[in-house]
């Protein structure tokens, strides 16, 4: 098992945009053979990053397969929304990143960052732009599970 992304921390970013990737992360890209992250603008829109390594790559590589890369529609979309938007951070000695400025502008992030395990991703945000996001994910967890019929 390559191991999955969970629990959300919180560290510092410093005035050179760099962020330390939390080691438990590290270990989980580590373990799928990949140097460094890959990060993205969230395709949702939301002011995050969505971050994966050669795992996700791989499936989306897979995804991709039936669709032709010339004379499908579906091909483009799809390719642009993981391959064209990717971007490859190399680690340092520290296990930090560089996040560019327009990314580190596109979170909203000055002096925190957030990372959120999300299973195969993680998401990076600004930590209080993330709190009522978290909220608001937890009550719709609540509600599927209230929907179930296993609640009181």
């Amino acid at each position: 098992m390559l191991g999955c992304f969970t629990e959300t921390f919180t560290n510092k970013l410093d005035a050179k945009g760099r962020v330390s990737i939390p080691s438990s992360f590290r270990q989980v890209l580590a373990g799928q053979g990949t140097d460094g992250v890959y990060v993205l603008k969230a395709v949702s829109g939301e002011p995050a990053l969505t971050a994966f390594g050669n795992s996700l790559l791989s499936s989306a590589r897979e995804q991709l397969k039936p669709h032709h890369p010339i004379l499908s529609r579906g091909y483009a979309p799809r390719a642009q929304a993981i391959f064209g938007q990717a971007r490859r951070l190399a680690f340092d000695d520290e296990g930090r990143v560089r996040l560019p400025d327009d990314l580190i502008a596109h979170i909203g992030v000055r002096e925190r960052v957030s990372f959120v395990g999300l299973n195969d991703i993680f998401e990076i945000w600004n930590p209080e732009t993330f709190e009522p996001v978290q909220a608001a994910r937890l009550a719709d967890a609540r509600n599927i599970f209230d929907a179930s019929g296993d609640a009181p």
